[in-house]
């Protein structure tokens, strides 16, 4: 075969297209089946991790090009570097596909068969769970994603029980089937995943309760702040928006929530004068205070200081506060999971004199906090808060031994163009689905949305549009098993794949 290299890029081009804002599943299918095929076809095994490479270059350079636009939004480094930066992340990531391809070319045989495509899609599974947490990990649009892409939303479903990491592993093996029918005419696979999928359609959705007569109510707000009018000049104007946004006082409770990285005015008190400029905490309080009810909290993102003994600024912490219309911090949650490159810069020692930065404006890098954390807050119980990037993690976004009634995602979704947000609203409408808790997203500029336990988006305002949801907090289902053990639901598909294909094999001798 000539060229399998180029081509292997090319599919995975194709293959990236299953994601948001295309959703092209069924044109990702036979890429991905054409792509196996040529890993199947190479002549050693080193062929084989370099089809897997070119692959996951094509693949991660489409699929995570809204990194270019976050170096509109700095002054350190040339704006330019923003072209390289998706196709230098993707030299990185096509490791794990080269791994899924060399491992799958091991267990090949004279023919395609059912067994090879399981023992594929449980390598697949493995490489996106080590991509998850190797240096720091880098979890964004796992291929179980894509099955929220398809008219009928079941499939996803699945995630309940199985979680994403596996429903990736099903859709390597749904690409295995088709290769199978082209290939060699052999229907069993394919014959059990429309098995599969047909019965979790009878199954149906889980059945989810309505909201209480009277029950808090949720406003998220969405102030279509652009990135670049995010400054310190112009936090007079994005108080004033996000105020107008926030309605005003009802007869139940209402949780107001505000996006991240639109609050720029310290909300803590306690720190030196020096720190607060022309504002104060009080001040500060108050302004926000002013939108809430007596029964009302407000939850917003906000950057928390740390000093050393002598008084100096040594850190910050990406934080949300909780605050009361008696202008009090019911809760403060400090993100973890910080996004590298972005909130803090690894290795400075080697990237700052090449001339590498923090793509966030500020010279301190920011701490991470001690991970998921469940808060009470009056008369709105359990709620949880994962920040941004750290919804994408699966299996890491609750406290298993606090669980929470509602998830709070605020982000800033400016930073990424236009492809970057809806594949953020996906991914955190996986968590919901996984941990069977709604969650609301809340974005300077979109999308903004609250998601119910079963990943339906309810409402949600569009990406580059003001406005406001006010809807019912939606109620929580039952822990899923998913929720129960985590990404050992992974670790067991991936076993039963593993020993299935073992059997086959087995068997045809």
């Amino acid at each position: 075969m000539r060229f399998p290299a180029p081509l292997s890029l090319l599919l995975g081009v194709v293959t990236a297209c299953a994601f948001a804002p295309l959703d092209l599943w069924w044109l990702a299918l036979p890429a991905l089946a054409a792509w196996m095929w040529l890993v199947h076809a190479a002549p050693s095994a080193r062929q084989a991790l370099w089809r897997g490479y070119a692959f996951g270059v094509g693949h991660f350079t489409i699929n995570d090009n809204w990194f270019q636009h976050a170096f509109t939004f700095q002054d350190k480094m040339p704006a330019e570097l923003g072209y390289i930066a998706p196709f230098a992340l993707a030299l990185y990531l096509a490791v794990y596909p080269a791994l899924a391809a060399g491992l799958a070319w091991r267990m090949r045989r004279e023919r395609v068969d059912t067994a090879w495509v399981l023992f594929f899609a449980a390598a697949w599974m493995l490489g996106e769970w080590l991509r998850s947490w190797v240096f720091t990990g880098y979890a964004w649009d796992p291929l179980g994603v894509a099955w929220l892409g398809l008219p009928i939303p079941h499939v996803a479903l699945l995630g309940r029980e199985i979680g994403t990491y596996a429903l990736s592993a099903l859709f390597v093996a749904a690409a295995g089937a088709l290769l199978l029918l082209l290939a060699r005419r052999r229907w069993p696979l394919a014959a059990a995943i429309v098995a599969l999928v047909a019965v979790q359609v009878v199954r149906g959705t889980p059945a989810l309760p309505p909201p209480p007569a009277g029950a808090p109510r949720l406003v998220v707000v969405q102030p279509n702040v652009p990135q670049d009018q995010r400054g310190e000049s112009d936090q007079e104007m994005m108080l004033a928006r996000l105020t107008r946004l926030s309605g005003r006082p009802a007869a139940v409770p209402r949780l107001v929530l505000w996006p991240e990285g639109v609050m720029r005015n310290l909300i803590e008190g306690g720190y030196p004068l020096w720190v607060y400029g022309a504002t104060s905490p009080w001040a500060t309080r108050a302004r926000l205070a002013s939108v809430l009810g007596p029964r009302d909290i407000l939850m917003t993102g906000g950057d928390a200081l740390q000093f050393d003994a002598r008084g100096d600024v040594v850190a910050a912490t990406n934080s949300v506060f909780a605050l009361n219309s008696g202008r009090q911090v019911e809760m403060r949650y400090d993100k973890s999971h910080l996004v590298p490159y972005g909130e803090y810069l690894p290795m400075p020692w080697l990237l700052k004199p090449l001339g590498l930065a923090r793509l966030v404006p500020g010279e301190m890098d920011f701490l991470p906090g001690p991970g998921p954390e469940t808060s009470d807050l009056p008369l709105f119980g359990p709620v949880a808060v994962q920040i941004c990037y750290e919804i994408i993690f699966s299996g890491e976004v609750i406290d298993r031994d606090h669980r929470p009634l509602l998830l709070f995602n605020p982000s800033n979704d400016a930073w990424f163009g236009s492809w970057g947000p809806p594949q953020h609203l996906r991914q955190a409408q996986m968590r919901a689905i996984e941990e069977g808790v709604p969650v609301a997203r809340s974005t300077p500029n979109g999308i903004s949305a609250v998601i119910a336990a079963d990943g339906r988006v309810l409402a949600q305002v569009p990406h580059k549009v003001a406005g406001a949801i006010d809807v019912p907090i939606p109620p929580a289902l039952p822990p899923t098993h998913f929720s129960r053990i985590g990404n050992w639901a992974a670790l067991i598909v991936g076993i039963a794949l593993v020993a299935a294909a073992i059997a086959l094999r087995r068997r045809a001798r």
